[in-house]
Protein backbone atom coordinates (compact mmCIF):
# COMPACT_ATOMS: atom_id res chain seq x y z
CA UNK A 1 0.00 0.00 0.00
CA UNK A 2 1.53 3.42 -0.62
CA UNK A 3 2.65 5.52 1.75
CA UNK A 4 -0.36 8.51 0.85
CA UNK A 5 -2.42 5.56 3.08
CA UNK A 6 -0.77 5.37 6.06
CA UNK A 7 -3.18 6.24 9.14
CA UNK A 8 -2.41 8.92 11.49
CA UNK A 9 -3.81 11.05 14.47
CA UNK A 10 -7.10 9.14 13.87
CA UNK A 11 -9.54 8.03 17.29
CA UNK A 12 -9.49 4.42 18.41
CA UNK A 13 -12.57 2.89 18.28
CA UNK A 14 -14.84 3.43 21.31
CA UNK A 15 -16.06 -0.45 22.06
CA UNK A 16 -15.87 -2.63 24.59
CA UNK A 17 -16.71 -0.42 27.64
CA UNK A 18 -19.38 -0.20 30.25
CA UNK A 19 -22.22 2.36 29.69
CA UNK A 20 -23.00 2.31 33.04
CA UNK A 21 -19.84 3.97 33.93
CA UNK A 22 -21.18 7.13 34.34
CA UNK A 23 -21.03 8.76 37.88
CA UNK A 24 -24.06 11.10 37.50
CA UNK A 25 -26.34 7.80 36.53
CA UNK A 26 -25.17 5.76 39.64
CA UNK A 27 -25.34 8.63 41.64
CA UNK A 28 -29.10 9.01 40.83
CA UNK A 29 -29.67 5.14 41.37
CA UNK A 30 -28.67 5.60 44.64
CA UNK A 31 -30.02 8.60 45.79
CA UNK A 32 -33.63 7.17 44.38
CA UNK A 33 -33.65 3.74 46.47
CA UNK A 34 -32.41 1.67 43.60
CA UNK A 35 -28.99 1.05 44.94
CA UNK A 36 -29.57 -2.74 44.79
CA UNK A 37 -29.93 -2.41 41.14
CA UNK A 38 -26.20 -1.37 40.64
CA UNK A 39 -25.02 -5.03 39.77
CA UNK A 40 -27.55 -5.83 37.22
CA UNK A 41 -26.89 -1.59 35.31
CA UNK A 42 -23.07 -2.77 35.34
CA UNK A 43 -24.06 -6.21 33.55
CA UNK A 44 -26.04 -4.33 30.82
CA UNK A 45 -23.50 -1.86 30.38
CA UNK A 46 -21.24 -3.55 29.71
CA UNK A 47 -23.04 -5.81 27.27
CA UNK A 48 -24.00 -2.17 25.66
CA UNK A 49 -20.77 -1.30 25.36
CA UNK A 50 -19.78 -4.28 23.30
CA UNK A 51 -19.45 -4.68 19.42
CA UNK A 52 -21.90 -7.43 19.47
CA UNK A 53 -24.07 -5.10 20.38
CA UNK A 54 -23.21 -2.28 18.39
CA UNK A 55 -23.05 -4.68 15.77
CA UNK A 56 -26.97 -5.25 16.31
CA UNK A 57 -27.63 -1.65 16.59
CA UNK A 58 -26.16 -0.96 13.46
CA UNK A 59 -27.50 -4.05 10.88
CA UNK A 60 -30.94 -2.98 12.84
CA UNK A 61 -30.70 0.01 11.49
CA UNK A 62 -29.07 -0.74 8.02
CA UNK A 63 -31.75 -2.86 7.38
CA UNK A 64 -34.88 -1.38 8.51
CA UNK A 65 -38.38 -3.21 8.60
CA UNK A 66 -40.31 -4.30 5.57
CA UNK A 67 -44.27 -4.63 5.11
CA UNK A 68 -45.46 -7.88 3.87
CA UNK A 69 -49.77 -6.88 2.93
CA UNK A 70 -49.99 -10.17 1.55
CA UNK A 71 -48.88 -14.03 0.97
CA UNK A 72 -47.79 -15.42 -2.35
CA UNK A 73 -51.10 -16.83 -3.01
CA UNK A 74 -52.76 -13.20 -2.36
CA UNK A 75 -54.35 -13.59 1.05
CA UNK A 76 -53.76 -10.64 3.29
CA UNK A 77 -51.55 -11.10 6.44
CA UNK A 78 -50.54 -7.58 6.95
CA UNK A 79 -47.22 -8.09 8.64
CA UNK A 80 -43.54 -6.83 9.33
CA UNK A 81 -40.41 -8.06 8.85
CA UNK A 82 -37.66 -7.18 11.04
CA UNK A 83 -33.81 -7.85 10.50
CA UNK A 84 -32.62 -10.77 13.67
CA UNK A 85 -30.50 -7.68 15.12
CA UNK A 86 -33.80 -5.94 15.77
CA UNK A 87 -35.12 -9.15 17.82
CA UNK A 88 -31.21 -9.41 19.49
CA UNK A 89 -32.49 -6.37 20.87
CA UNK A 90 -35.56 -6.32 21.83
CA UNK A 91 -34.56 -9.78 23.79
CA UNK A 92 -32.36 -8.29 25.66
CA UNK A 93 -35.07 -4.93 26.63
CA UNK A 94 -37.12 -7.44 27.53
CA UNK A 95 -34.96 -9.88 29.78
CA UNK A 96 -34.13 -7.05 31.49
CA UNK A 97 -37.14 -5.94 32.57
CA UNK A 98 -36.98 -2.55 30.79
CA UNK A 99 -40.63 -2.97 29.97
CA UNK A 100 -43.85 -3.56 32.50
CA UNK A 101 -41.57 -5.30 34.78
CA UNK A 102 -41.61 -2.50 37.45
CA UNK A 103 -44.84 -2.71 38.00
CA UNK A 104 -44.79 -6.00 39.58
CA UNK A 105 -41.84 -5.96 40.84
CA UNK A 106 -41.89 -5.89 44.65
CA UNK A 107 -38.35 -4.19 45.25
CA UNK A 108 -37.95 -0.34 46.74
CA UNK A 109 -37.40 2.03 43.71
CA UNK A 110 -38.19 -0.19 40.72
CA UNK A 111 -38.77 2.63 38.34
CA UNK A 112 -35.97 4.26 39.05
CA UNK A 113 -33.82 0.88 38.51
CA UNK A 114 -36.00 0.71 35.10
CA UNK A 115 -35.01 4.31 34.26
CA UNK A 116 -31.72 3.89 35.13
CA UNK A 117 -31.03 0.48 32.81
CA UNK A 118 -33.43 1.94 30.06
CA UNK A 119 -31.34 4.85 29.92
CA UNK A 120 -27.96 2.86 29.52
CA UNK A 121 -29.85 0.64 27.13
CA UNK A 122 -31.15 2.99 25.04
CA UNK A 123 -27.74 4.43 24.26
CA UNK A 124 -27.09 1.19 21.83
CA UNK A 125 -30.09 1.91 19.72
CA UNK A 126 -33.48 3.50 20.00
CA UNK A 127 -35.79 2.42 17.70
CA UNK A 128 -36.72 -0.70 19.54
CA UNK A 129 -37.42 0.81 22.82
CA UNK A 130 -39.94 2.12 21.11
CA UNK A 131 -42.56 -0.52 21.87
CA UNK A 132 -41.21 -1.17 24.88
CA UNK A 133 -41.69 1.88 26.10
CA UNK A 134 -45.44 1.72 25.05
CA UNK A 135 -45.75 -1.84 27.18
CA UNK A 136 -44.07 -0.10 30.25
CA UNK A 137 -46.83 2.33 29.76
CA UNK A 138 -49.74 0.41 28.95
CA UNK A 139 -50.14 -0.84 32.60
CA UNK A 140 -51.93 2.20 34.32
CA UNK A 141 -54.56 3.03 32.20
CA UNK A 142 -55.28 -1.05 31.00
CA UNK A 143 -56.38 -1.21 35.15
CA UNK A 144 -58.99 0.87 34.63
CA UNK A 145 -60.76 -2.38 32.88
CA UNK A 146 -59.67 -5.19 35.44
CA UNK A 147 -60.77 -7.98 33.93
CA UNK A 148 -58.49 -7.20 30.81
CA UNK A 149 -55.60 -6.24 33.59
CA UNK A 150 -55.82 -9.46 34.92
CA UNK A 151 -55.22 -11.29 31.72
CA UNK A 152 -52.30 -9.15 30.38
CA UNK A 153 -50.92 -7.20 33.26
CA UNK A 154 -48.70 -10.33 33.85
CA UNK A 155 -47.66 -10.71 29.92
CA UNK A 156 -46.33 -7.09 29.97
CA UNK A 157 -44.58 -7.70 32.86
CA UNK A 158 -42.75 -11.27 31.59
CA UNK A 159 -39.33 -11.49 31.20
CA UNK A 160 -39.80 -13.19 27.64
CA UNK A 161 -39.66 -11.59 23.89
CA UNK A 162 -42.09 -13.95 22.20
CA UNK A 163 -42.37 -12.44 18.73
CA UNK A 164 -45.14 -13.87 16.27
CA UNK A 165 -48.59 -13.82 15.38
CA UNK A 166 -50.41 -15.39 18.28
CA UNK A 167 -53.05 -15.23 20.44
CA UNK A 168 -52.03 -13.34 23.27
CA UNK A 169 -53.10 -15.22 25.95
CA UNK A 170 -50.95 -18.57 24.82
CA UNK A 171 -47.82 -16.66 24.51
CA UNK A 172 -45.12 -15.81 27.30
CA UNK A 173 -44.83 -12.33 26.79
CA UNK A 174 -46.80 -9.66 24.85
CA UNK A 175 -45.70 -6.94 23.59
CA UNK A 176 -48.23 -3.88 23.85
CA UNK A 177 -48.77 -0.71 21.11
CA UNK A 178 -50.85 2.75 21.13
CA UNK A 179 -52.95 4.03 18.46
CA UNK A 180 -53.76 7.48 18.75
CA UNK A 181 -53.33 9.79 15.88
CA UNK A 182 -55.27 10.36 12.79
CA UNK A 183 -54.52 12.50 9.91
CA UNK A 184 -57.25 15.19 10.70
CA UNK A 185 -56.10 15.78 14.22
CA UNK A 186 -52.54 15.30 14.87
CA UNK A 187 -52.16 15.70 18.83
CA UNK A 188 -56.25 16.94 18.61
CA UNK A 189 -57.66 13.33 19.64
CA UNK A 190 -60.99 14.43 20.14
CA UNK A 191 -61.29 15.41 16.62
CA UNK A 192 -60.74 11.66 16.08
CA UNK A 193 -63.51 10.44 13.77
CA UNK A 194 -62.92 6.58 14.19
CA UNK A 195 -66.34 5.42 15.40
CA UNK A 196 -66.91 1.68 17.87
CA UNK A 197 -70.28 0.29 17.21
CA UNK A 198 -71.42 -2.21 20.27
CA UNK A 199 -72.53 -5.33 20.28
CA UNK A 200 -74.70 -7.58 21.65
CA UNK A 201 -71.48 -9.42 23.80
CA UNK A 202 -70.14 -6.18 25.56
CA UNK A 203 -67.33 -5.69 23.17
CA UNK A 204 -67.24 -3.06 20.07
CA UNK A 205 -66.34 -2.89 16.27
CA UNK A 206 -63.85 -0.44 15.40
CA UNK A 207 -63.85 1.35 12.11
CA UNK A 208 -61.26 4.04 11.08
CA UNK A 209 -58.00 5.45 10.03
CA UNK A 210 -55.25 5.68 12.30
CA UNK A 211 -52.18 7.96 10.80
CA UNK A 212 -49.21 6.96 13.08
CA UNK A 213 -49.10 3.73 14.50
CA UNK A 214 -45.62 2.76 16.10
CA UNK A 215 -44.30 -0.94 16.23
CA UNK A 216 -47.64 -2.01 14.45
CA UNK A 217 -46.11 -5.89 15.53
CA UNK A 218 -47.17 -5.13 18.73
CA UNK A 219 -49.90 -8.05 20.22
CA UNK A 220 -52.20 -5.80 21.39
CA UNK A 221 -53.22 -1.90 21.18
CA UNK A 222 -54.73 0.87 23.46
CA UNK A 223 -56.58 2.93 20.63
CA UNK A 224 -59.10 6.01 20.83
CA UNK A 225 -62.81 6.10 18.90
CA UNK A 226 -65.87 7.62 19.00
CA UNK A 227 -68.05 5.20 20.99
CA UNK A 228 -71.60 6.03 21.76
CA UNK A 229 -71.17 7.96 25.02
CA UNK A 230 -67.96 10.13 23.05
CA UNK A 231 -64.54 9.32 22.72
CA UNK A 232 -63.59 6.15 24.75
CA UNK A 233 -60.38 3.74 25.07
CA UNK A 234 -60.04 0.41 23.65
CA UNK A 235 -57.82 -2.32 23.78
CA UNK A 236 -57.71 -4.67 20.35
CA UNK A 237 -55.48 -7.92 19.76
CA UNK A 238 -53.83 -8.28 16.50
CA UNK A 239 -55.03 -12.28 17.29
CA UNK A 240 -58.66 -13.09 18.69
CA UNK A 241 -59.47 -15.37 21.31
CA UNK A 242 -60.17 -17.68 17.88
CA UNK A 243 -57.25 -17.79 16.48
CA UNK A 244 -58.47 -15.28 13.90
CA UNK A 245 -57.06 -12.11 12.84
CA UNK A 246 -58.75 -9.55 13.83
CA UNK A 247 -59.01 -7.45 10.82
CA UNK A 248 -56.40 -4.64 11.52
CA UNK A 249 -55.07 -3.51 8.18
CA UNK A 250 -51.04 -2.00 7.70
CA UNK A 251 -51.24 0.01 4.50
CA UNK A 252 -48.03 1.40 4.70
CA UNK A 253 -45.14 2.47 6.77
CA UNK A 254 -43.64 5.36 7.13
CA UNK A 255 -40.47 6.53 5.41
CA UNK A 256 -39.00 8.79 8.64
CA UNK A 257 -36.18 10.99 8.96
CA UNK A 258 -34.94 8.74 11.91
CA UNK A 259 -36.26 5.68 14.11
CA UNK A 260 -35.43 3.69 11.20
CA UNK A 261 -35.26 0.23 12.38
CA UNK A 262 -38.64 0.90 14.38
CA UNK A 263 -41.78 0.53 12.08
CA UNK A 264 -44.30 3.11 12.19
CA UNK A 265 -47.68 2.54 9.82
CA UNK A 266 -50.97 3.58 8.54
CA UNK A 267 -53.25 1.39 9.79
CA UNK A 268 -57.32 0.90 8.75
CA UNK A 269 -59.52 -0.74 11.37
CA UNK A 270 -62.11 -2.90 9.12
CA UNK A 271 -65.00 -3.34 11.82
CA UNK A 272 -62.00 -4.81 13.80
CA UNK A 273 -63.09 -6.24 17.52
CA UNK A 274 -61.74 -4.24 20.60
CA UNK A 275 -62.93 -4.23 24.19
CA UNK A 276 -63.25 -1.15 26.46
CA UNK A 277 -61.00 0.35 28.49
CA UNK A 278 -62.84 2.43 31.19
CA UNK A 279 -65.95 4.56 30.64
CA UNK A 280 -67.48 5.40 27.72
CA UNK A 281 -66.24 9.38 27.02
CA UNK A 282 -63.28 8.89 29.14
CA UNK A 283 -60.69 7.90 26.72
CA UNK A 284 -58.63 10.87 26.56
CA UNK A 285 -57.87 11.16 30.69
CA UNK A 286 -57.59 7.11 30.25
CA UNK A 287 -54.90 7.37 27.73
CA UNK A 288 -53.43 10.17 29.18
CA UNK A 289 -51.85 8.16 31.85
CA UNK A 290 -50.12 5.95 29.13
CA UNK A 291 -49.29 9.33 27.78
CA UNK A 292 -47.47 10.59 30.78
CA UNK A 293 -45.62 7.41 30.97
CA UNK A 294 -44.56 7.57 27.54
CA UNK A 295 -43.52 10.97 27.95
CA UNK A 296 -41.08 10.08 30.85
CA UNK A 297 -39.28 7.35 28.61
CA UNK A 298 -39.01 10.83 25.64
CA UNK A 299 -37.04 12.30 28.41
CA UNK A 300 -34.86 9.23 29.09
CA UNK A 301 -34.24 8.44 25.70
CA UNK A 302 -33.12 12.07 25.06
CA UNK A 303 -31.01 12.13 28.25
CA UNK A 304 -29.50 8.75 26.64
CA UNK A 305 -28.71 10.20 23.47
CA UNK A 306 -26.65 13.44 24.97
CA UNK A 307 -24.71 11.22 27.36
CA UNK A 308 -23.76 8.86 24.46
CA UNK A 309 -22.94 11.78 21.76
CA UNK A 310 -21.52 13.79 24.60
CA UNK A 311 -18.92 10.65 25.48
CA UNK A 312 -18.46 9.86 21.87
CA UNK A 313 -17.82 13.62 21.55
CA UNK A 314 -15.00 13.66 24.50
CA UNK A 315 -13.30 10.50 23.55
CA UNK A 316 -12.85 12.19 20.01
CA UNK A 317 -11.24 14.46 21.42
CA UNK A 318 -8.92 12.85 23.99
CA UNK A 319 -7.48 11.40 21.04
CA UNK A 320 -7.72 13.94 18.04
CA UNK A 321 -4.76 16.00 17.94
CA UNK A 322 -4.89 19.49 16.01
CA UNK A 323 -2.74 22.88 15.73
CA UNK A 324 -0.46 20.57 17.86
CA UNK A 325 -1.94 19.79 21.05
CA UNK A 326 -4.90 17.47 21.58
CA UNK A 327 -8.41 18.75 20.96
CA UNK A 328 -9.79 18.27 24.50
CA UNK A 329 -6.61 20.30 25.56
CA UNK A 330 -7.95 23.43 24.18
CA UNK A 331 -9.44 25.79 26.01
CA UNK A 332 -12.34 26.46 22.76
CA UNK A 333 -13.03 22.93 22.56
CA UNK A 334 -12.58 22.16 26.37
CA UNK A 335 -15.53 25.08 26.88
CA UNK A 336 -17.84 23.17 24.22
CA UNK A 337 -17.26 19.96 25.63
CA UNK A 338 -17.72 20.55 29.45
CA UNK A 339 -21.16 22.49 28.29
CA UNK A 340 -22.42 19.57 26.66
CA UNK A 341 -20.97 17.36 29.98
CA UNK A 342 -23.57 19.83 32.12
CA UNK A 343 -26.72 19.63 29.90
CA UNK A 344 -26.34 16.02 29.89
CA UNK A 345 -25.82 15.63 33.67
CA UNK A 346 -28.62 17.84 34.50
CA UNK A 347 -30.50 15.81 31.95
CA UNK A 348 -29.38 12.57 33.72
CA UNK A 349 -30.46 14.01 37.46
CA UNK A 350 -33.23 15.42 36.47
CA UNK A 351 -34.62 12.43 34.47
CA UNK A 352 -33.93 9.85 37.30
CA UNK A 353 -35.74 12.12 39.88
CA UNK A 354 -38.80 11.88 38.01
CA UNK A 355 -38.55 8.35 37.70
CA UNK A 356 -37.99 8.19 41.34
CA UNK A 357 -41.05 10.13 41.90
CA UNK A 358 -43.11 7.31 39.87
CA UNK A 359 -43.03 4.74 42.41
CA UNK A 360 -44.35 7.23 45.48
CA UNK A 361 -47.58 8.10 46.10
CA UNK A 362 -47.38 11.71 47.60
CA UNK A 363 -44.90 12.92 44.90
CA UNK A 364 -48.02 12.86 42.55
CA UNK A 365 -49.04 16.47 42.14
CA UNK A 366 -45.16 17.40 42.14
CA UNK A 367 -44.37 14.43 38.93
CA UNK A 368 -47.07 16.31 37.23
CA UNK A 369 -45.79 19.76 36.97
CA UNK A 370 -42.26 18.32 36.53
CA UNK A 371 -42.64 16.19 33.69
CA UNK A 372 -44.47 18.20 31.48
CA UNK A 373 -41.80 20.93 32.07
CA UNK A 374 -39.18 18.61 31.16
CA UNK A 375 -40.61 16.78 28.64
CA UNK A 376 -40.58 19.85 27.10
CA UNK A 377 -37.21 21.48 27.81
CA UNK A 378 -35.19 18.14 27.66
CA UNK A 379 -36.57 17.04 24.06
CA UNK A 380 -36.14 20.44 22.84
CA UNK A 381 -32.29 20.43 23.61
CA UNK A 382 -31.94 16.98 22.56
CA UNK A 383 -31.19 18.14 18.74
CA UNK A 384 -29.06 21.02 19.29
CA UNK A 385 -27.10 19.38 21.99
CA UNK A 386 -26.62 16.08 19.15
CA UNK A 387 -25.44 18.72 16.46
CA UNK A 388 -22.89 20.36 18.88
CA UNK A 389 -21.85 16.79 19.93
CA UNK A 390 -21.34 15.85 15.95
CA UNK A 391 -19.57 18.88 15.01
CA UNK A 392 -17.14 18.05 17.97
CA UNK A 393 -15.66 15.17 15.61
CA UNK A 394 -15.84 17.27 12.68
CA UNK A 395 -16.18 15.47 9.55
CA UNK A 396 -15.57 11.95 10.65
CA UNK A 397 -19.10 13.06 12.83
CA UNK A 398 -20.88 13.43 9.42
CA UNK A 399 -20.39 9.96 8.58
CA UNK A 400 -22.62 7.39 9.00
CA UNK A 401 -19.69 5.02 10.40
CA UNK A 402 -19.61 7.04 13.22
CA UNK A 403 -22.68 6.84 15.14
CA UNK A 404 -23.39 10.35 15.42
CA UNK A 405 -25.78 10.74 12.49
CA UNK A 406 -27.79 8.06 13.81
CA UNK A 407 -28.08 10.26 17.36
CA UNK A 408 -28.57 13.65 14.93
CA UNK A 409 -31.43 12.30 13.46
CA UNK A 410 -33.31 10.62 16.49
CA UNK A 411 -33.17 13.64 18.85
CA UNK A 412 -36.10 15.65 16.98
CA UNK A 413 -38.26 12.88 17.42
CA UNK A 414 -38.61 12.66 20.93
CA UNK A 415 -39.72 16.50 20.67
CA UNK A 416 -42.59 15.45 18.93
CA UNK A 417 -43.21 12.15 20.59
CA UNK A 418 -46.23 12.10 22.84
CA UNK A 419 -46.93 15.53 22.56
CA UNK A 420 -44.62 18.70 20.80
CA UNK A 421 -42.79 21.52 22.25
CA UNK A 422 -45.90 23.68 22.43
CA UNK A 423 -48.40 20.59 23.12
CA UNK A 424 -46.07 19.42 26.11
CA UNK A 425 -45.13 23.21 27.29
CA UNK A 426 -49.54 24.07 27.17
CA UNK A 427 -49.75 20.60 29.10
CA UNK A 428 -47.20 22.53 31.96
CA UNK A 429 -49.35 25.27 31.97
CA UNK A 430 -52.81 23.53 32.33
CA UNK A 431 -51.39 21.86 35.62
CA UNK A 432 -50.52 24.85 37.03
CA UNK A 433 -53.91 26.83 36.32
CA UNK A 434 -56.38 24.15 36.81
CA UNK A 435 -53.88 21.99 39.90
CA UNK A 436 -52.35 24.95 42.16
CA UNK A 437 -51.25 21.71 44.52
CA UNK A 438 -48.85 20.99 41.49
CA UNK A 439 -47.04 24.47 42.00
CA UNK A 440 -46.50 24.43 45.35
CA UNK A 441 -45.22 21.13 45.50
CA UNK A 442 -42.56 22.40 42.48
CA UNK A 443 -41.98 24.75 44.41
CA UNK A 444 -41.30 22.99 47.53
CA UNK A 445 -38.86 20.95 45.01
CA UNK A 446 -36.68 23.53 44.11
CA UNK A 447 -36.68 25.10 47.60
CA UNK A 448 -34.27 22.32 49.08
CA UNK A 449 -31.39 24.23 47.51
CA UNK A 450 -32.30 27.66 48.73
CA UNK A 451 -29.25 29.27 50.29
CA UNK A 452 -26.85 27.50 48.26
CA UNK A 453 -26.24 29.41 45.14
CA UNK A 454 -26.91 32.81 44.71
CA UNK A 455 -27.72 32.39 40.87
CA UNK A 456 -30.18 29.96 41.82
CA UNK A 457 -31.87 32.14 44.69
CA UNK A 458 -32.02 35.00 42.16
CA UNK A 459 -33.44 33.01 39.31
CA UNK A 460 -36.32 31.01 41.91
CA UNK A 461 -37.13 34.36 43.04
CA UNK A 462 -37.36 35.52 39.63
CA UNK A 463 -40.13 32.77 38.99
CA UNK A 464 -41.88 33.41 41.72
CA UNK A 465 -42.11 36.71 40.92
CA UNK A 466 -43.33 36.44 37.15
CA UNK A 467 -45.28 33.58 37.36
CA UNK A 468 -48.41 35.46 38.54
CA UNK A 469 -47.65 38.73 36.82
CA UNK A 470 -47.46 36.86 32.82
CA UNK A 471 -49.07 38.92 30.46
CA UNK A 472 -50.26 36.44 28.07
CA UNK A 473 -49.52 33.09 29.60
CA UNK A 474 -49.89 30.71 26.19
CA UNK A 475 -48.17 33.56 23.77
CA UNK A 476 -44.98 33.54 26.97
CA UNK A 477 -45.68 29.75 27.99
CA UNK A 478 -42.60 28.45 26.34
CA UNK A 479 -40.51 31.18 28.14
CA UNK A 480 -42.22 30.15 31.41
CA UNK A 481 -41.36 26.52 31.09
CA UNK A 482 -37.81 26.85 30.02
CA UNK A 483 -37.14 28.40 33.19
CA UNK A 484 -39.13 26.46 35.37
CA UNK A 485 -37.00 23.64 33.96
CA UNK A 486 -33.62 25.63 34.41
CA UNK A 487 -34.30 26.53 37.66
CA UNK A 488 -35.50 22.41 38.91
CA UNK A 489 -32.17 21.26 36.98
CA UNK A 490 -30.01 23.52 38.55
CA UNK A 491 -31.79 22.92 42.15
CA UNK A 492 -31.01 19.16 41.54
CA UNK A 493 -27.79 19.85 40.53
CA UNK A 494 -26.67 22.13 43.25
CA UNK A 495 -28.25 19.28 45.89
CA UNK A 496 -26.74 16.40 44.41
CA UNK A 497 -23.66 17.21 42.02
CA UNK A 498 -19.91 18.40 42.52
CA UNK A 499 -19.60 21.65 43.05
CA UNK A 500 -17.81 22.51 39.73
CA UNK A 501 -20.84 21.28 37.67
CA UNK A 502 -23.54 22.88 40.49
CA UNK A 503 -21.82 26.13 40.23
CA UNK A 504 -20.87 25.76 35.81
CA UNK A 505 -24.84 25.00 35.19
CA UNK A 506 -26.40 27.67 37.29
CA UNK A 507 -23.67 30.16 36.44
CA UNK A 508 -24.16 29.94 33.06
CA UNK A 509 -27.99 28.81 32.60
CA UNK A 510 -29.40 30.93 35.63
CA UNK A 511 -26.87 33.95 36.15
CA UNK A 512 -27.27 34.54 32.66
CA UNK A 513 -23.34 34.51 31.73
CA UNK A 514 -24.07 32.50 28.68
CA UNK A 515 -24.14 32.94 25.08
CA UNK A 516 -26.22 31.57 22.38
CA UNK A 517 -24.48 28.66 21.78
CA UNK A 518 -22.33 25.46 23.37
CA UNK A 519 -19.42 26.54 24.02
CA UNK A 520 -19.76 30.01 26.25
CA UNK A 521 -19.34 29.18 29.28
CA UNK A 522 -17.98 32.00 31.17
CA UNK A 523 -14.07 31.92 32.32
CA UNK A 524 -14.49 30.45 35.93
CA UNK A 525 -15.78 27.23 34.61
CA UNK A 526 -13.22 24.47 36.05
CA UNK A 527 -13.45 22.39 32.78
CA UNK A 528 -10.91 19.68 33.58
CA UNK A 529 -13.47 18.79 36.60
CA UNK A 530 -16.81 19.10 35.03
CA UNK A 531 -14.71 16.80 31.87
CA UNK A 532 -14.60 14.31 34.45
CA UNK A 533 -17.56 13.20 34.96
CA UNK A 534 -17.80 11.95 30.96
CA UNK A 535 -13.90 10.25 30.45
CA UNK A 536 -14.18 6.82 30.72
CA UNK A 537 -12.10 4.77 32.93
Amino acid sequence: MPDTHEVLNQVPPLVNYNLADDPALLEGLHREGAGWAEAELRELGQLAGSQQAQDWARQANENPPVLKTHDRYGHRIDEVEFHPAWHELMNVAVSQGLHAAPWTDQRPAAHAARAAKFLVWSQVEAGHMCPISMTYAAVSPLRHAPELSATFEPLFAAPHYDFGLREPSTKRGVIAGMSMTEKQGGSDVRANTTTAEPIADGSYLITGHKWFTSAPMSDIFLTLAQAPGGLTCFLLPRILPDGSRNPIRLQRLKDKLGNRSNASAEIEYDAALGWRVGEEGRGVPTIVEMVNNTRLDCVLATTALMRQATVQAVHHCTYREAFGAQLIDQPAMANVLADLVLASEAATTLALRLAGARGEEDQGAFRRLALAAAKYWVCKRGPVHAGEALECLGGNGYVEESGMPRIYREAPLLSIWEGSGNVAALDTLRAMTKEPETVEAFFQEVGRAAGQNRHLDAALKRLQQDLPAVVDPQYQVRRTVEQMALVLQGSLLVRHSPPAVADAFCASRLGGDWGHAFGTLPASVDTDAILSRARLP
